[in-house]
Formats: C-alpha cells, structure tokens, sequence
C-alpha cells in the first residue's frame, strides 16, 4: 500500500511528465530539472510502485501495465489539484513571474500577439512569452501536457475538444507592389487569373487554396506561380516583384502595397483563441485571454 500522507507530489509531477515523454531527458527540460534528478525521482517512484515504470527500448522508454494504467487518473488528478490551488490565488499580473506559451502562424503573431505585446509588457512586465509554431494535428496533446497555454488558429481546423473564443473575422483582398499596373484599372476575372500569383502553404508546397476552390466551384482557375510557407515571406515577395496574392486584409500596409477587391467571392476565416479545459479556471490564464480578446477587438479590422 502507498502510504498518501508522505508521498511527495513533486514525485508524482515528475511521473505524470514522464508518462507523456517516454524520456528522461526531455523530462528533465520541461520541468527545468538535471537529468540526474529526474533519474533519481524516476528510482523513487520505482520503489514506491513496486514496478519499473518505465523500461528501455530502440525508441527511448516504453510505459508498463501499470504505468498505462496510472497515466490518464494522474493526469486528471494532478489537472484537478491545480484548479484547487490557483482558484484561491488572486492573480496579480505586476507580480506575477510566469511563462505563457502560445501557439501561432505568422499570421496570428502579427494580427493578435504583436497588437498585444505593448500592453501585455506593460501589465505584467515579469512574465515571459515562448512562442511557437502552431500545429493542430498535436494542439490538443499538447496543451493537455501543459506544453502550449493558447493557441490563435483558424475555425475550420482547430481541435473540436478545446475551448475556443471568436477574435474576428477575416477576408482576403488582392494584394501587390505599390503602382502595380494590374491593380490601377478595373480587374477582370480573365485578368485576375491570367496574373501570376503567390500562395501561402503552411504545410509546404501546396499550390491551391480558398481562392482556387471559389475559382473551380466557377470553373476558372488561376496561375499561382509561387509557394511559400509564410505570409510575412509572401509579404516581402509582392513588395519586390510583379507577383500578386490573396492576402488577408490585416496583413495589407496601404502605404506600401496596394490592394483591390477580387473579381471572385471568398470566403473569410474566423481566427479563434484556443485553450485546454485544464487552464479554463486559471486566473492568470482568463487574464491573458481576456486581454487578448480585448486587444483583438480593438485592432484593425
């Protein structure tokens, strides 16, 4: 029997981590601990359960019986144990010394966190920000990890389980070089397509998207000439060339680039702020999230 009265729920933190990265080392740098530590920790749990845990194998380590057992009613336990803690802790953002971890595209960092970032500095002048790019196949894993506080995704592809909350919506204009001939008289759908034309494909070297499936559902189709991994890249690109681009509108500096409606109907997105059932009660979680949502309001639209 495991006597609950000296367990020490450090060593239950460091298991619950070791449950969802099968290694030691990665454990160690997400807990901000030696790697020699969490070997020690890792013994001390051997010995409390009377089991390996954890046994070597060609990947790294692979979970026992038990472990898989233990991981998902330690999960929700330890999830559970948090929500006791802080729903009695105010949040005081000038004194707070934390770590948010965001999730986003270029976009999202442009249009939501950088509008933000002033205010957020300002607010909580000792916290931290990690950012990194947003991934919805693994989102929700992630943020059940702890890994990723919020996310800024589109609707249509965000996780269903996790939280959500509208920011804005979002439509496209034909963006291009300041003085682009193409844009200075009325545009055609004949031209529009026969324009050479760059896209953004997060996922790499796709070369359709919203536009093309409005095009088709038309029978039309464009000439996209350029694939690119990132809107601000794309953004750089038209302002150096003769190339044009369905450009969301916030992106669009009318004092560097000039725009125009499209001779075909698209349709917007929604940008949605992403967040775990774990952090919905956490006060400084809501406070970031209401400033967000505050931010993204007021922005261009």
């Amino acid at each position: 029997m495991i006597n609950i009265k000296t367990l020490d729920l450090n060593l239950l933190r460091t298991l619950d981590v070791l449950l969802a990265e099968h290694n030691v080392t990665r454990t160690a740098q997400r807990l901000h601990l030696s790697q020699p530590t969490i070997s020690v920790q890792l013994s001390k749990l051997r010995e409390i359960f009377h089991d390996p845990l954890l046994l070597p194998d060609a990947r790294g380590m692979r979970p026992t019986a038990l472990a898989d057992q233990l991981r998902q009613p330690l999960r929700q336990a330890l999830a559970e144990l948090e929500q006791a803690l802080v729903a009695v802790q105010p949040f005081m953002p000038q004194e707070a010394n934390i770590i948010w971890r965001i999730a986003a595209f270029d976009y999202g960092e442009t249009t939501i966190l950088r509008p933000a970032l002033a205010q957020l500095r300002q607010l909580a002048p000792h916290a931290k920000i990690a950012v990194s790019q947003v991934m919805p196949a693994g989102l929700q894993a992630r943020m059940e990890r702890g890994e990723i506080d919020l996310a800024f995704h589109v609707r249509n592809t965000a996780p269903p389980a996790l939280r959500s909350r509208l920011l804005f919506s979002e439509h496209y204009r034909l963006a291009a070089r300041k003085g682009h001939p193409a844009l200075q008289q009325p545009l055609t759908l004949e031209r529009f397509c026969a324009l050479e034309h760059v896209i953004v494909s997060p996922s790499g070297g796709g070369f359709a998207g919203a536009t093309d499936a409005a095009l088709t559902a038309i029978d039309q189709q464009r000439n996209v000439v350029l694939s690119v991994p990132h809107f601000l890249f794309m953004v750089e690109v038209l302002k150096s060339s003769d190339l044009v681009a369905m450009l969301p509108s916030r992106l669009i500096d009318p004092q560097q680039m000039d725009s125009a409606e499209a001779p075909v109907a698209v349709a917007p997105f929604e940008m949605m702020m992403l967040w775990h059932e774990r952090s919905h009660r956490d006060p400084s979680h809501q406070w970031l999230r209401e400033l967000f949502a505050s931010s993204a309001t007021g922005a261009k639209a």
